[in-house]
């Protein structure tokens, strides 16, 4: 399917979960390459747990194409703490957006999935699409990711029993302004951020869960948008979603030490690194014609600047 059909300029594009972190990027972005009927829709909109709050928010929006991001979602810590409320809820909202995308006829969606539907390949460092089902999830966030791999299974029947168009954007470890900064159930860049932004003006040490060996991809969110934005127009199926920059997490935490005016870490090797490497191929990504632009420091600096202005109104 042609960009041309998908998006056009006056094309009717909802994104759900629009007032969270890479929503309002996404929606700046697709304003900023000219296409003025974005609709972005947060909780506040529409309780996406409710069968009747979907089909209300696609009767009023009338989209032709749906980025569906809105999920609940913690961190490390969060999805281990609370994997009954994350798949029930999770479940909920997944199923009601896409069964109600393809009854209004809605052409293509793009949901996004996470990069803890696959499983843990021990001895490999790269993972591949067609990887997902072969072993079952991480268990430290397997509740989330069962949702997610739920998501998959629907897009998949709906296409096949009724055309529905999509793609399942499995996005590695996303970040930047306008994120959830819960210092304990956050992800793990902006929990870090609030921690060291608490330390810089109270002089106390931050402590840091794990040893910062972990290897992840790590995405600022306005790539993570304009890679959306190639995925709608050139991709179907599952597609890895991340910047091709890979870091231990203790390089997060020297970044971040340095712009808090080094305070003292402290590491808690007690707590869990998850898994040790979770990276993608980015192949089918690239393909689309995109590439990430912001680098990792580069990428701390703004959201770290960000928060420090915001840090009172921030999501926690």
């Amino acid at each position: 399917m042609s960009q041309s059909k998908l998006l056009h300029h006056n094309a009717r594009i909802l994104i759900t979960g629009g007032t969270g972190l890479v929503g309002k990027a996404l929606h700046e972005t697709l304003r900023s390459l000219g296409f003025q009927s974005s609709i972005p829709v947060g909780s506040r909109d529409f309780d996406l747990r409710d069968d009747h709050a979907v089909r209300q928010m696609y009767a009023d929006t009338r989209p032709d194409v749906v980025f569906h991001l809105a999920a609940r979602v913690h961190g490390l810590g969060g999805n281990t703490k609370y994997k009954s409320d994350i798949l029930y809820e999770n479940v909920l909202i997944n199923t009601h957006v896409v069964e109600h995308a393809r009854r209004a006829g809605v052409k293509k969606i793009v949901a996004m999935g996470s990069g803890c539907v696959y499983p843990e390949l021990k001895g490999q460092q790269e993972l591949f699409e067609s990887q997902i089902w072969i072993g079952p999830p991480h268990g430290s966030e397997d509740s989330y990711a069962h949702s997610k791999r739920l998501m998959l299974a629907q897009l998949d029947a709906a296409g096949e029993q009724y055309g529905l168009v999509s793609a399942f954007a499995i996005s590695g470890n996303l970040y930047g302004p306008h994120d959830n900064f819960d210092p304990e159930n956050g992800h793990v860049i902006p929990s870090l951020i609030t921690k060291f932004h608490r330390a810089s003006l109270d002089g106390g040490p931050v402590k840091v869960w794990g040893s910062g060996v972990a290897i992840r991809d790590f995405s600022y969110c306005d790539d993570a948008a304009r890679a959306l934005v190639s995925i709608m127009q050139c991709a179907e199926g599952p597609i890895n979603l991340g910047s091709g920059f890979r870091h231990p997490i203790r390089d997060i935490v020297n970044e971040l030490q340095t712009l808090a005016g080094g305070v003292t870490v402290e590491w808690d090797a007690t707590k869990p690194d998850g898994q040790l490497e979770r990276y993608y191929n980015l192949d089918r990504l690239e393909e689309t014609g995109f590439a990430a632009k912001t680098r990792l420091a580069d990428g701390l600096r703004l959201t770290y600047n960000w928060y420090k202005d915001h840090s009172q109104t921030a999501r926690k």
